[in-house]
């Protein structure tokens, strides 16, 4: 069996499994009232189920097991990645079955963000190609502790429409897998497809209608894996594999950081449920679960398409670093247009 289709062998039985995980997690979580009730600020007028991201914990953490089983040496880096993140799967699913307060969570999440980067080493550069060599420095600890949080946290953020969590962690994930399998880095390559095809066969039970919801167990958890995944390579590999999920997870990372900062600007508790994202006023604006999922994952797909490119074949990299510092302000202004648009027409058809 050629490495391709090792690594999608992982990833089809991941997807599998994961499916099969989340159907019996339907009726498992509704026999034991963990349901997210439609109040005023949700976008789903059923009560669901949620918890379903269990399937994808569950999946992704018996793979690394077998990985470090079959590889020990890897064990350190693996065990790095992993066991913070089952911390942070830990005190997420305690917050689905009742919440916790914020600094509980933060404090986890910080801890674990702290754990990673001393196991796994801070990130001190990354690899703009053409464009040079972006480093760090003193910065770089802070930076890489900064990474780990914000990406957990602004997943657990997005998590808010049907398939839209799933969908975008199934393609970063696939495009780290690539991007880890082109370095060399057959372990990380393998728990990565892994990853996507669990986070595929969530899918088949969130899009829409959503039958259940990922919840924060699903989300931190997601958010987390997909930050430290990078950093899981060997250290010469990061610079190149880190980019990946930056320009894949960028919607996520531009729509959260545009909300914080009008939020906080107007004055408002930025940890209070809301339905400020750009996502949200899409689904508001008249847009359906499907278009909106479909629309972050399009954007995550392709962006770990450019950011892979030329880490498998050299003689494009320096159109795809154009493409990708384009992207950036493309999908930014594409993001803000839409919605823009969306709501004037919502506007008009109202009036």
């Amino acid at each position: 069996m050629t490495t391709l289709s090792l690594w999608v062998a992982w990833c089809v039985a991941a997807m599998v499994v994961a499916a099969v995980l989340t159907r019996m997690l339907i009726e498992w979580t509704t026999a034991r009232g963990i349901i997210d009730a439609p109040n005023a600020r949700s976008s789903h007028a059923r009560n669901t189920p949620r918890g379903g991201g269990l399937a994808i914990v569950v999946v992704v953490v018996a793979v690394a097991v077998v990985i470090a089983a079959l590889r020990p040496e890897e064990l350190p880096r693996i065990a790095g990645a992993i066991l913070p993140a089952v911390a942070i799967a830990a005190v997420s699913w305690l917050d689905d079955v009742q919440s916790l307060r914020n600094r509980t969570r933060f404090a986890v999440h910080l801890g674990a963000a702290i754990a990673a980067t001393a196991v796994l080493g801070a990130v001190t550069r990354i690899d703009l190609g053409s464009l040079g060599m972006l480093r760090f420095g003193v910065f770089a600890w802070p930076l890489t502790v900064l990474w780990i949080v914000g990406l957990t946290n602004a997943f657990n953020f997005m998590d808010g429409s049907d398939g839209i969590a799933g969908i975008t962690a199934a393609a970063a994930a696939a495009g780290i897998a690539a991007a880890a399998a082109a370095c060399g880095v057959g372990p990380v390559a393998v728990i990565a497809a892994a990853f996507a095809g669990a986070a595929g066969g969530f899918l088949t039970s969130n899009w829409q209608p959503a039958r259940i919801f990922m919840g924060d167990v699903g989300s931190a958890f997601c958010g987390f894996m997909l930050a430290v995944l990078p950093l899981t390579v060997r250290a010469d590999a990061v610079p190149e594999v880190l980019p990946v999920a930056v320009l894949a997870l960028w919607s996520f990372i531009f729509d959260t950081s545009l909300t914080l900062l009008r939020r906080l600007w107007a004055g408002e508790n930025i940890f209070q449920a809301h339905r400020s994202h750009l996502y949200q006023r899409l689904l508001i604006a008249g847009w359906s679960h499907r278009a909106v999922a479909s629309l972050y994952g399009g954007l995550a797909a392709f962006g770990a398409t450019v950011a892979v490119a030329p880490l498998l074949d050299p003689t494009v990299r320096t159109a795809a670093d154009q493409v990708a510092m384009a992207t950036l302000a493309v999908v930014a202004a594409l993001l803000i247009t839409l919605v823009l648009v969306a709501e004037r027409r919502g506007s008009r058809v109202a009036a």
